[in-house]
């Protein structure tokens, strides 16, 4: 913390009996309803989360409080403080102090970052040109296009944030937009009184951060994850040694007598099944995870040739069973007895995020011209064919209109942003330079 920005003095102050039911009542309006949807008292939350994050909920109450004019006789905290105990204060720490007084919580997307000096923050909900904030310790952990739940003071010499900083995910994110805009009128969001009615909604930010990190810390059911078939997802690699005097020309051949087989390459076959169907044993309530060809027909797999081996990659028990004894029949004796290597989702998401920068066996320099090229094939492609995300309009016909250039580039931030969430900052996915895809859509002065 900046000397200058030192509450200790304001927050001994709120100990006095007369500021203690006031605030309580503001601690119950930002952890009340989660509190109360979760069966849980502030001892729960504070076990459930680290003491860093439960020490910054607290802030954000507390900086919400210093905002409040209380009833009957419009007392504030801040006011009141400077003036019983203001000459302890340096001119600096009291400034500070006056600009939380009328500070405003808002939702900002982050840009431009530089580790350990400043960023740029474009308010979400008022709107306005971003605004370059000094800042160093989120800066290090903070990716393009994250968003954060923060208020911004002014300073003499810039901006700063206050100490009630909440990283938002985008599900938290578009449920706290909802809720403003459900709690203040549309005229409100545009008006010259807009921070009056956004102050009164501060206890939001505290209720989205909770409703979306809470269900997590529980341990609630993950959603079940489901290839079209109804079957539970756990990827198989099944290797098949070849034979002895075997060569990976003699399997080619043979595999190229699969109707099923699509040839890619020298080595690579994608396994096809029929077209597109609704499977009567696939769960309604789960997430469908598959990839499919662009005539429509679903990839059950994939199958390699690597050395002496050949491998056959699926995601269920049930298609690796399949799989291997299709290709024992067309191969017979020209491949022995197959080892099988199983991983859950689990245990993948648990690999990967534990594996340490440098770790691949790949050399980046290898790599990433080859993942980038990749890449660039990928999004080429992806510009004339229809995005979810945007209406399930395709990126080039969406941004000739005001509406679908917002839409585009919301996409284009998303994939920033998870592309940079890679814990390798080596990694090809978060060196891709997007900015191409940006200028060739005409939509790069969105991209801030």
């Amino acid at each position: 913390m900046h000397k200058d920005h030192d509450l200790m003095g304001l927050m001994k102050f709120l100990a006095r009996e007369d500021w203690k039911e006031p605030f309580h009542a503001v601690l119950d309006e930002h952890f009340g309803p989660a509190m109360d949807a979760f069966d849980l008292t502030h001892d729960d939350i504070e076990d459930l989360l680290d003491d860093a994050w439960a020490m910054t909920l607290w802030g954000c109450a507390f900086e919400d409080f210093l905002t409040r004019d209380l009833e009957p006789d419009g007392r504030n905290l801040v006011e009141d403080y400077l003036k019983r105990r203001g000459w302890k204060e340096t001119p600096r720490t009291k400034a500070y102090m006056k600009e939380l007084r009328t500070s405003v919580m808002s939702l900002y997307e982050v840009s431009e970052i530089v580790p350990g000096q400043s960023l740029r923050a474009r308010d979400l909900i008022r709107a306005g040109e971003p605004i370059v904030v000094s800042e160093r310790s989120t800066t290090h952990t903070l990716k393009p296009w994250d968003k954060i739940a923060a208020r911004i003071v002014p300073q003499r010499d810039g901006h700063v944030f206050a100490g009630g900083l909440l990283p938002f995910s985008s599900e938290a994110a578009t449920m706290l937009l909802d809720g403003i805009h459900d709690s203040l009128d549309k005229d409100s969001l545009s008006s010259p009184f807009m921070d009056d009615k956004l102050q009164t909604a501060a206890p939001l930010f505290t209720l989205a951060w909770l409703f979306d990190v809470l269900p997590k810390a529980l341990g609630e059911e993950q959603p079940v994850l489901q290839n079209r078939d109804g079957e539970e997802i756990v990827f198989h690699t099944v290797r098949f040694p070849l034979a002895i005097r075997m060569t990976q020309k003699e399997i080619g051949t043979r595999l190229d007598t699969l109707q099923d087989l699509r040839r890619e390459s020298e080595t690579f076959w994608n396994w096809l099944g029929d077209s597109p169907q609704t499977r009567d044993g696939k769960d309604q309530g789960a997430m469908s995870l598959d990839v499919t060809m662009d005539d429509g027909r679903p990839v059950l797999g994939n199958i390699e040739l690597k050395e002496r081996s050949l491998l056959l990659m699926v995601n269920s028990a049930a298609r690796a069973a399949r799989g291997t004894a299709m290709l024992q029949e067309v191969l017979g004796n020209r491949v022995l007895t197959p080892l099988t290597e199983i991983q859950t989702v689990d245990q993948m998401r648990e690999s990967s995020q534990g594996q340490p920068a440098g770790a691949s066996s790949i050399p980046p320099e290898i790599a990433t011209p080859i993942v980038h090229a990749m890449l660039d094939k990928q999004y080429r492609e992806t510009l004339d064919e229809p995005v979810g995300m945007i209406g399930d309009v395709a990126p080039r016909a969406a941004v000739k209109t005001a509406e679908g250039r917002e839409k585009v580039a919301d996409w284009l931030k998303f994939l920033e942003n998870r592309s940079a969430s890679h814990n390798d900052p080596t990694d090809p996915m978060v060196t891709y330079d997007f900015g191409w895809m940006w200028r060739e859509l005409g939509i790069q002065d969105l991209r801030q």
